[in-house]
C-alpha cells in the first residue's frame, strides 16, 4: 500500500491542502464582507502570527490531481514553537496510516509506520518550506508573494465568513503556482490550498487552533514533544539534503 505522503507540496508544503473549483464568479459576499484590500488582510495575519510563541491545530489533508493518482486524505495534528533562535515543529498523522514528521531545530524526521521507515535529514531541508517558515515566524508574506484576491474560480459558501487571498509566488524557479488562505476575522488561517505547477492540489483544514499553549513548559518536556524514538525494526535511513 502506497503511504500517504505530506511532504511533497505543504509541509511538505508545507504545508499545505483541498477543494474542488468550480467555475464560477467569485460571490458577493467575498468582497463585500471584507473591505479591506488583501494586503492589509495579509499584513494583519502576519502581525497576528509573528506574536505567537507557539501554535497547535487539528487538521484535515487532501490531495488531488492528475499527477497524484486517487485522491487521498489525512488527518491528526500539528504544533510549532519559536523560541529565539530555536523553530520546531511536529506533526502527527493519525490516518490514514500513522506518520510522524518532527524537527528539533537540528534534525528533520519523517516516520511511516506503514513502511516500518524513519528518514533522517537536517533541518534546514525544511526551512524553504512556506508552512513552517511562516508558522515558526521566518517567512515573511509579502518578501516572497504578490498578494492578491482570490481566483475568480474559488467559490465556497461553507467558508462564507472567512476572508480569501492568494499568494503568487515571485519567484520563477518555484514548484508553486499559487496559494489560497482562508482568514477569519481573528486573523487565523483555517484553510490553506496549494497548487503546484503539475496542478495537483494540496489542502489542510485547521480546526481547534491553539495558541501559546507551550508556555511554561520547560526544556525537558518541549525536547521530549519535539522528539521521536520510533518502534524497534524500524529502519532508519539518513539523508545528507
Amino acid at each position: 500500500m502506497k503511504p500517504f505522503h505530506p511532504s511533497c507540496h505543504i509541509v511538505l508544503l508545507a504545508f499545505l491542502l483541498l477543494v474542488l473549483l468550480s467555475a464560477q464568479p467569485v460571490p458577493a459576499w467575498a468582497v463585500d464582507n471584507f473591505p479591506d484590500p488583501p494586503g492589509t488582510v495579509a499584513a494583519r495575519l502576519q502581525e497576528r502570527y509573528d506574536a505567537m510563541r507557539s501554535l497547535s491545530f487539528s487538521f484535515v489533508q487532501s490531495t488531488s490531481g492528475q499527477l497524484a493518482g486517487r485522491p487521498r486524505e489525512g488527518s491528526g495534528r500539528a504544533v510549532f514553537l519559536k523560541t529565539g533562535t530555536s523553530k520546531r515543529m511536529r506533526w502527527d498523522y493519525d490516518s490514514p496510516e500513522r506518520q510522524v514528521l518532527v524537527s528539533d531545530g537540528t534534525t528533520f524526521s519523517m516516520y511511516f509506520e506503514n513502511l516500518q521507515q524513519m528518514i533522517v535529514s537536517p533541518a534546514k531541508v525544511i526551512e524553504e518550506d512556506m508552512t513552517y517558515s511562516f508558522f515558526t515566524g521566518s517567512g515573511r508574506l509579502a518578501d516572497e508573494f504578490a498578494i492578491l484576491g482570490p481566483n475568480k474560480n474559488i467559490v465556497d459558501t461553507e467558508y462564507r465568513d472567512l476572508r480569501v487571498i492568494q499568494l503568487v509566488p515571485k519567484s520563477a524557479e518555484s514548484q508553486v503556482q499559487d496559494i489560497h488562505l482562508w482568514i477569519g476575522p481573528d486573523s487565523l488561517i483555517q484553510r490553506i490550498e496549494i497548487r503546484d505547477q503539475f496542478d495537483t492540489r494540496t489542502v489542510l483544514t485547521l480546526s481547534h487552533i491553539e495558541e501559546n499553549t507551550l508556555d511554561g513548559k520547560d526544556e525537558q518536556a518541549l525536547s521530549a514533544l519535539f522528539s521521536f524514538s520510533p518502534p524497534e525494526g524500524t529502519e532508519i535511513i539518513h539523508q545528507d539534503e
